[in-house]
């Protein structure tokens, strides 16, 4: 089949959003904060100039969306060492929507307990949420900064 004679299929973001959502189980950033206590891995995929101009999660390992998906699939030679498939992945975007598409893709990966969080890091920095040094990061998993 020639690219020309391929159907043409159109979904709009907002519906391809509304799909990873609705198989999310999203976590506020106090959800979030305690199951990173717990051992889940924070992964910040926000840009290094929006990092810095915002800030960011200390200890939170930094994944840029680009390379989300290489970096977390087990069977990936791009993998990180604590890639695992039952590893709870909570994904942090800006403002939840991002974050919501790239833990999806995780999901379709098969690492099933990806997740984000409502609201991102405007939510997560305004609200009760760890933001500042002594705050635990995942066991064993070094930020990359």
């Amino acid at each position: 089949m020639s690219l020309d004679s391929r159907p043409t299929v159109r979904r709009s973001v907002d519906s391809l959003l509304a799909a990873a959502r609705a198989r999310l189980r999203r976590l506020s950033p106090e959800e979030a904060a305690a199951a990173w206590a717990d051992g889940a891995v924070l992964v910040d995929i926000r840009p290094a100039a929006q990092r810095q101009a915002e800030g960011e999660p200390e200890g939170a390992l930094v994944v840029e969306r680009n390379v989300l998906e290489w970096r977390f699939d087990p069977s990936s030679d791009a993998r990180l060492p604590v890639a695992a498939y039952d590893l709870q992945v909570i994904v942090l975007c800006q403002e939840g929507y991002t974050s919501s598409l790239a833990a999806a893709a995780l999901q379709d990966l098969g690492v099933h307990r990806a997740t984000d969080v409502t609201g991102g890091w405007t939510a997560w920095r305004g609200g009760a949420a760890p933001t500042a040094r002594g705050w635990p990061s995942s066991p064993g998993v070094v930020a990359h900064r």
